[in-house]
């Protein structure tokens, strides 16, 4: 199989990762968008789950590592509901880690073990590792992190690949895991990320659409018109279930969702006041023989930092001008 990759170009793939691939759960997530309700508001944010999980892989696998890992880059995301974290402020998950909670059984329940076994692979160990490429907590390096910034940024016309290729660059691996051999490398990520967590996240609009969207899917739970199982379907798939619902609640918020609405922030006259789980970025960068973080080395990167921190904690008050 031949994959072409918008940030990391054309690459050969065979075997376990080729069949993985081509199984149901990956190519669900090709009708999953990574940005929950955003292309629903704006239809240019549709960037896709699948996008993301192959990304993840190829990037591990640029990193130098193992097949193993590329394989649990892969398969990370295979538990996102239809619109990704929109289910997190439905069931009211703050640290937005529902698809966690139900990986295993997800996982386990398709045909994603048979095929690992076919390939000599115990499905647990790849499951339940911890892989340190892949997953970091907040504010290091991990190639999902860096992943999602760089595709989601670019593919919106934020950053040039030239500027994504000189990052990818300065990446070292110490023991398994990401940093960085400089810190204008680590300034301009840090500002990257925070485009993307702080002004995209909690662009207006997409605050907008997060709302209305997560309203209607709670409302349709509680009169039992869709199940927490309809939403390991796709968007499209949950939102055809919703559309044929003669409900008239959810008919009235699914109207209320379109690239037409009007929105600003305003503190003192609001209609939706929201916050997104708070995330942070301080990657550690090598300084001779130490690893020593951005945010002591830079004071961009503090104070990045500090503002990123300040607005992620008093969240986003928006007017809706017209809906």
């Amino acid at each position: 199989m031949v994959v072409l990759d918008s940030i990391y170009g054309k690459h050969i793939v065979e075997g376990v990762l080729e069949e993985l691939i081509l199984s149901k759960p990956v190519q669900r997530l090709k009708g999953i968008h990574q940005g929950g309700a955003s292309y629903l508001v704006n239809e240019k944010w549709d960037v896709t789950r699948f996008d993301h999980s192959l990304g993840v892989m190829l990037l591990i696998k640029a990193l130098g590592g193992s097949l193993e890992e590329q394989i649990a880059g892969l398969l990370h995301d295979v538990s996102h509901t239809a619109f990704s974290h929109v289910i997190d402020f439905v069931l009211d998950c703050k640290d937005e880690d529902y698809h966690e909670k139900i990986y295993d059984q997800v996982i386990m329940e398709s045909e994603i073990p048979f095929i690992l076994k076919k390939y000599g692979y115990d499905c647990e160990v790849i499951v339940q590792s911890k892989w340190e490429l892949l997953e970091q907590p907040a504010p290091e390096l991990c190639a999902d992190r860096v992943d999602y910034t760089l595709r989601d940024m670019y593919q919106y016309g934020h950053i040039t690949m030239e500027s994504v290729n000189e990052f990818l660059d300065h990446i070292i691996i110490i023991n398994g895991r990401m940093y960085l051999d400089n810190i204008e490398s680590a300034e301009w990520f840090v500002k990257t990320y925070y485009s993307e967590v702080i002004d995209f996240f909690m662009n207006p609009l997409n605050i907008y659409g997060y709302d209305i969207l997560a309203k209607t899917l709670k409302l349709a739970l509680a009169k039992k018109l869709i199940s927490l199982d309809d939403l390991l379907g796709t968007d499209e798939e949950v939102l055809s279930l919703l559309s044929f619902t003669k409900d008239h609640e959810v008919q009235n918020l699914l109207k209320r969702i379109h690239g037409n609405v009007k929105v600003k922030e305003d503190q003192l006259d609001y209609d939706i006041h929201r916050k997104n789980k708070m995330r942070l970025m301080d990657p550690s960068v090598i300084q001779g023989t130490q690893l020593v973080r951005a945010s002591s080395l830079s004071e961009k990167v503090k104070k990045m930092g500090i503002e990123a921190y300040k607005k992620a904690a008093k969240g986003i008050y928006l007017k809706v001008i017209s809906d």
